[in-house]
Order: C-alpha cells, then sequence, then structure tokens
C-alpha cells in the first residue's frame, strides 16, 4: 500500500494550473487571480461626505456652540450624483448628501443632527465647531490610482468583486473553471424513479460527486450511465477528455475487479491502479488520457465521497491557481469513543462537529460502513485515527470539516 502523501504527490503532478484568461467581473467569484491587478483610478474618485448635512468653511464654525450656532447662509443643494457648480465662500454652507462631492471653498461638513435651518430655509444654524476634513471622505482614501490592488494568485470573493468594480474592472484575469466531467458505468445502476429490478441499485455516486465538483467552484458536466460495454466505455472516456479538463469516474478500481473501465483506461491513457494506507476509500486509479488528468474513484459511495475530498479536489483546486489545496485541519474534543482496530491504515471517521465552550467537540454520525451515506450525509467533518486503537471520550482528535462548520461564538 501506498501512503496519503505519496498518493497526493502523485494526483498533484498530473493537475496542471489552467491557463489564463480574462472573464467577466460577474462570473470570476472564487477563481484565482493570474495577474496583479492595479487600480486605474483613485478610489473615491473625488472628495465627498460620509454624512447628510452641510458643507462648510471650518472656520466658519469656530466657536459655535448650541446657545450661540454659527449662522450661515445657503447657497446652494448637492445630491450624490451632482456635480457642484457653485463655490462656497466665508459665512455660507450647502447642504449635501451622503456621497455628493465637496464644493470647492468648503473643508468640512457638518451632520444634519448638528443644525437647524431657521430664515424660512435661508439660513443655517449650526451648533458644534468642527475641524478642516471633518465627515469627509478624500479622495484615493481606500485606493490610489496605479496602487496594487490584489495581486496574482487572490482567490476572488464577492468583496473582492465589489473592489475591483469599485476600479472599473470589468473583465479579470483568472485561472479559468475547469470543465469536470464525470460518469457512471455499470449495468446494475438506475438512473431514474422506476422500481428497481433484481440486482439493480440507484446511481447515487454521479449525483453527489457532480454536486461535490460545483462546490469545489469547478464547471461539472454531466456525462451520463455508461452501460458495461467496452465500446461505449471508450467513446465516453474520449468525448470526455476531448471537451472537458478532467474526468471522474467511480467504482471498477478495486483489487481483482473485472471491469471495462480498466481495460479501457489502460489503453487511452497512462493510470495508476492504487492502493492507499486509508479508511475508507483504499483503492484509486488516476492518470491521464493525453493531458486531461482522470480521477477513478471507488464504487462504494462513501469512499467515493472521501477519496473526493483527499485526492480530487486538491487536484482540481491546484487546476484552479489556488495555493492553499486542502481544507484547514482543527483540532476537536471527542464527546465519545472513536474505536478503531489497528491495521496500518488512516481512518476517516464520519462524524458531527459542534463549537462549545471555546472547542470543537465532535461525535460519530453511527454507522462507518462505506456504503452508509445517509449516516455520513449528516456529517460535517472527518475524524483522522491514526493507526493504533482510536480515539478515547475526551482526547483531542485531529478533524477535516467538509464544509462551514457554522458560527464560533
Amino acid at each position: 500500500m501506498l501512503s496519503l502523501d505519496d498518493v497526493r504527490e502523485v494526483v498533484l503532478a498530473g493537475c496542471a494550473v489552467g491557463h489564463p484568461r480574462a472573464v467577466p467581473l460577474g462570473d470570476a467569484l472564487g477563481l484565482v487571480t493570474s495577474v496583479d491587478i492595479d487600480a486605474a483610478e483613485p478610489v473615491p474618485p473625488f472628495d465627498n461626505t460620509a454624512m447628510d448635512g452641510f458643507a462648510v468653511r471650518a472656520a466658519d464654525t469656530a466657536g459655535a456652540t448650541a446657545d450661540a450656532p454659527a449662522r450661515l447662509a445657503i447657497v446652494g443643494t448637492l445630491a450624490a450624483g451632482a456635480a457642484p457648480d457653485f463655490t462656497v465662500g466665508p459665512g455660507q454652507a450647502v447642504r449635501i448628501m451622503t456621497g455628493a462631492p465637496l464644493p470647492a471653498g468648503a473643508d468640512a461638513v457638518v451632520m444634519v443632527e448638528r443644525t437647524t435651518v431657521v430664515d424660512d430655509g435661508a439660513t443655517v444654524a449650526v451648533d458644534v465647531a468642527v475641524e478642516p476634513g471633518n465627515h469627509l471622505r478624500r479622495a484615493g482614501d481606500d485606493l490610489q490610482a496605479g496602487q496594487q490592488v490584489f495581486p496574482a494568485g487572490t482567490a476572488l470573493t464577492p468583496a473582492h468583486l465589489g473592489v475591483l468594480a469599485s476600479v472599473g474592472v470589468r473583465r479579470v484575469p483568472v485561472h479559468p473553471r475547469p470543465r469536470v466531467g464525470v460518469l457512471s458505468t455499470g449495468d446494475e445502476l438506475v438512473d431514474g424513479p422506476e422500481p428497481l429490478g433484481p440486482g439493480q441499485i440507484r446511481d447515487s455516486n454521479r449525483r453527489m460527486l457532480l454536486a461535490l465538483v460545483a462546490r469545489a467552484d469547478c464547471e461539472p458536466v454531466d456525462l451520463g450511465r455508461i452501460a458495461d460495454d467496452e465500446d461505449a466505455i471508450a467513446a465516453a472516456f474520449e468525448a470526455g477528455a476531448a471537451d472537458c479538463d478532467a474526468l471522474i469516474s467511480s467504482g471498477g478500481v478495486s483489487m481483482g475487479d473485472f471491469d471495462f473501465v480498466k481495460v479501457v483506461l489502460d489503453r487511452l491513457g497512462d493510470m495508476r491502479w492504487m492502493q492507499v494506507a486509508i479508511k475508507p476509500a483504499k483503492p484509486l486509479a488516476f492518470g491521464t488520457i493525453g493531458t486531461t488528468p482522470v480521477f477513478g474513484l471507488p464504487g462504494n459511495p462513501v469512499s467515493s465521497l472521501v477519496s473526493f475530498e483527499l485526492f480530487a479536489r486538491p487536484g482540481l483546486r491546484k487546476m484552479l491557481g489556488h495555493a492553499a489545496l486542502d481544507r484547514t485541519r482543527l483540532r476537536a474534543v471527542a464527546d465519545e469513543d472513536l474505536r478503531r482496530r489497528p491495521d496500518g491504515k488512516i481512518h476517516f471517521a464520519r462524524v458531527v462537529a459542534t463549537y462549545t465552550d471555546g472547542a470543537f467537540h465532535v461525535r460519530s454520525t453511527g454507522g462507518q460502513g462505506s456504503h452508509q451515506l445517509a449516516a455520513t450525509a449528516a456529517a460535517n467533518a472527518l475524524a483522522v485515527l491514526r493507526d493504533g486503537d482510536g480515539v478515547a471520550a475526551g482526547e483531542d482528535v485531529e478533524i477535516v470539516p467538509l464544509g462551514d462548520l457554522g458560527t464560533l461564538s
């Protein structure tokens, strides 16, 4: 058997970063920038007000109090998006709305709550003295023109997209989202609501893997269910390799399996059929058809999910251009015994993790068989059980999150 780390090296060596291309900003969420991105303009682009109120000359408010307010003549109104065409002179003020540009002559804003309009709207009484710059957002306060906005290798979040929009970026140079084809093979598989015949099972793996691909920020491509026919399987893999950036199949990778998938992939590609020192997900096939990576995952649904998390997901993240390929591992306290037998393998137990009293706590989801997908569906983490007898209640255990573990409190 090969170690987990050795097999990961094989997989990652066969997954290349996608060639950069520019995509529309709205399609860039979750993608990784391929070049440094600089600001073509300052943000904000002009001095503007952070408050509704009055633009004034700060010197005109010197000594102003509630008992002795400064009285200033109102000479105009500015809303956000308006262009000021007047100058604020001594003893004058301009009514101004949040985001509006600061008019010439003004150097501060008094918030509306510290003002009273009198003289039938002709005058504003200001009851506080302000300093120059009060409630102003200066041009370039967030970003200067020419400043680096994000370096190459930035994984774009919604906030990143907002920043790029603020500097006028409409197309973003990124490593593209890989198209990942997922196919199932086997005459025993049924992909519909019809009653099962003798020896038939539902095709659950393909639906699960398509969803896992999508959650990994890749584009899932459903290549369908292929009959146990060598020519049909070969045609499906050839077409998938030509149309997709990576392929994933499940089943037909165990020692002793007689399956056309092995015959076809050995003929079409450069494949390795490996036994990994882990449980579940011991068997794994990986290689390439041409330059297209091919992941042959185990057929048992839990094994297929764990194999995707440990091998396919990191490989796809490398293709996306990510530097961090794995989920961040955490420490947790076992609230019950998580037992196993020594067998030379790392076991990945399906657990539910919760955060209480400043620490993560985990409990088993129940059945740990590689076929028990319903119990696995309740899991939000994998507990890493090194070779030995497992972990006793109250002991620390390493966990691999399977997604968002919720808000920490």
